[in-house]
């Protein structure tokens, strides 16, 4: 028993410091004013990301279990607080781009002084303490692909088109196969988490659902179907959109999804983290919100699929498949892959953001995690380019409201059968 602990704490150790040496690298690229510069409230600069995480794991391991361990920097607790009302007063989320100061190399000393906090106490970290460093690596991997897209949606608004990983040989697929039907999954299952290893809150209790006759589309949407919506007036037609939609489209003038744009010719271009480039037909939509995806739905004579819907088929998958993040370099959404359930896109579902039966959010701060958020957003599940590998499994619920789209969203389209 004792070699088995040993296993588990030596594995959590290894995964830990594999995933703070990757946000670093992600980083790795940009220059202090890249790291500061915040683009929209929703989005939160570079810098803010590295430090709340090691905020995060300064507060709730070393501070809660190390004794005699002294703050970095008082006044971090301030600056770099998310969410967590019990941890005290934080700076507003929409002025995180005005911390000029701290600099970016300061930050980097307060990521390398945890670090070294924590490898110091490893072997002495109690079991509660190593459940923490669990739910930081986690922590640390959402926060990896938010790095990413805020970074992107940054640099979309730079005039000069920066590419943050340049991508030269980039290859143009071709249009995805013949959409295709998965059916006969309907009657009683159970859904969530089922235990044996990390989950977030949300995705629990097990409970049993009970699925009508339904099919699920076999791939996600791609550039090339989404043009034939736009081509025949998707955008400009009120009856496939629900009203909210169709309010937010006239109110923000949208026309096509999130960083496409025509060139002088009239082709359709997207900018990626690895540039401008022309919108692959082949590859699937991303950038969408849920308003634009169940919009699509309605014009393909479809519907968004439930979460259960979803989970029910994607639970004897490979979580591990598909376009993930494994590692810095160019990062985008590939080619549309029949039957592969995971990365490229986060597929929005129609179902609310709303806790299980039973559901219990957790005693203290980490308690704020996930149950307080569960008002007027959209469950979107199976990850995308950016997500690192290993970070989803079929239960993982993600979620965002219904016109945010500067993540790497996407639709997968379901039908009553």
């Amino acid at each position: 028993m004792g070699a088995r602990r040993v296993a588990v704490r030596d594995d959590v150790k290894a995964r830990f410091f594999a995933a703070r040496k990757l946000t670093l690298d992600l980083a790795a690229p940009l220059s202090d004013a890249d790291a500061t510069v915040q683009s929209m409230p929703d989005a939160s600069p570079t810098k803010w990301h590295l430090a709340h995480v090691t905020w995060f794991l300064e507060s709730f391991v070393l501070r809660d279990h190390v004794p005699d361990y002294r703050a970095f920097d008082a006044d971090f607790a301030f600056l770099f607080n998310s969410y967590y009302e019990t941890e005290g007063r934080r700076q507003p989320r929409n002025m995180r781009g005005l911390l000029t100061r701290p600099a970016l190399s300061r930050i980097l000393d307060y990521r390398a002084h945890v670090d070294g906090a924590i490898a110091a106490k490893w072997e002495h970290l109690p079991a509660s303490a190593l459940g923490l460093i669990e739910l930081g690596i986690q922590h640390e991997q959402q926060h990896q692909e938010l790095l990413l897209t805020d970074i992107l949606h940054l640099f979309a608004r730079n005039p000069t088109h920066p590419a943050y990983w340049p991508d030269t040989a980039r290859a143009v697929s071709a249009e995805a196969d013949k959409l295709q039907w998965i059916e006969g999954l309907s009657g009683m299952h159970t859904i969530g988490h089922a235990g044996g290893g990390f989950a977030f809150d949300c995705e629990a209790p097990r409970h049993e659902v009970v699925l009508q006759p339904f099919a699920l589309a076999d791939r996600t949407i791609s550039n090339g179907e989404w043009m034939e919506f736009m081509a025949d007036g998707g955008y400009a037609e009120p009856r496939h959109w629900l009203s909210d939609g169709w309010a937010w489209v006239q109110r923000e003038s949208v026309t096509s999804p999130l960083y496409w744009e025509r060139n002088a010719d009239g082709q359709w271009m997207s900018f990626g983290l690895d540039g401008l480039h022309l919108v692959d037909p082949g590859a699937p939509v991303a950038h969408i919100s849920l308003y634009e995806a169940d919009a699509y739905a309605s014009w393909a004579g479809a519907r968004l699929p439930t979460e259960a819907e979803w989970e029910v088929v994607a639970a004897h998958r490979n979580a591990t498949e598909g376009n993930q993040l494994d590692a810095p370099g160019p990062i985008r959404p590939c080619a549309t892959m029949s039957g592969m359930m995971f990365g490229n896109v986060w597929q929005w579902t129609g179902s609310a953001f709303r806790p299980y039966p039973r559901f219990q959010a957790a005693e203290g701060a980490v308690g704020e995690y996930n149950g307080k958020f569960m008002s007027g957003q959209f469950v979107l599940r199976g990850g995308s380019c950016a997500t690192p590998r290993g970070h989803v499994r079929a239960s993982y619920r993600n979620f965002f409201y219904p016109h945010q789209r500067w993540q790497f969203t996407g639709v997968r389209l379901a039908k009553d059968v």
